[in-house]
């Protein structure tokens, strides 16, 4: 939808805990190019606080070296940073990572260029326990189907990885080695203890050793068919 310069002056701001539907949403949304993050959750709206740098943009970027790293060893696997995702009517949030498989999976991008559905996996950088995404988040991912979420607590130094096992997220846990596997993406290895620690050095190679195996080689070949 085309929204003339004279109409969006007069749509009201958009502001934190506005119960809005999706559409309404994206009006305001759309104009107010001054704000770089906003979501749509259960049909309130939240606008995360400015982006602290060791709390939030440095681990965000550190998951992104690593989920890159990945989808390039993958084709057929797509990376979206901090992508508006219409997951549903009540939904729309902008995850900070996700990945979705690009042909045959559970989403697509629409005509406007933005992700439909529920992708494969998604990532969220939380300060705190006590964040919107164990809760509110978690439940709209579960419902819609994420299949896998992670939620890296940066002030707790922890991270969850949730695998949607029927209609429950159950938590996966590291091996003796210290590594969680992915369920959906074949290859997809993180030491958690390393992540956390900030040695990405270390991150990478375990996550070449799974890039390595006999089931990633599969998945990039079932990809492909």
């Amino acid at each position: 939808m085309v929204i003339q310069s004279e109409e969006l002056v007069k749509l009201p701001p958009l502001e934190n805990g506005d119960r809005l539907t999706r559409d309404e949403f994206e009006r305001r949304y759309h104009a107010m190019s001054n704000i770089k993050k906003a979501e749509l959750i259960e049909g309130k709206v939240y606008m995360p606080s400015p982006v602290r740098a060791a709390n939030h943009g440095r681990p965000h970027a550190q998951i992104i070296t690593w989920l890159g790293v990945y989808c390039v060893a993958t084709p057929g696997t797509d990376l979206i940073d901090n992508g508006t995702t219409r997951i549903d009517l009540d939904n729309e949030p902008q995850p900070d990572a996700l990945i979705r498989i690009d042909n045959a999976g559970q989403s697509y991008i629409s005509d406007d260029d933005y992700v439909e559905g529920a992708p494969e996996l998604i990532v969220e950088i939380a300060a705190s326990s006590a964040s919107y995404d164990l809760y509110e988040k978690l439940n709209v991912y579960r419902r819609n189907g994420v299949q896998e979420y992670i939620v890296w607590q940066t002030y707790d130094k922890k991270l969850n990885w949730f695998y949607l096992r029927g209609q429950e997220y159950i938590t996966l846990e590291p091996d003796a080695d210290g590594v969680i596997k992915s369920e959906v993406f074949p290859g997809l290895w993180l030491v958690v203890s390393a992540l956390i620690e900030g040695n990405l050095v270390k991150v990478l190679a375990v996550l070449q050793e799974g890039l390595n195996t006999q089931e990633h080689t599969n998945f990039i070949h079932q990809l492909s068919l």
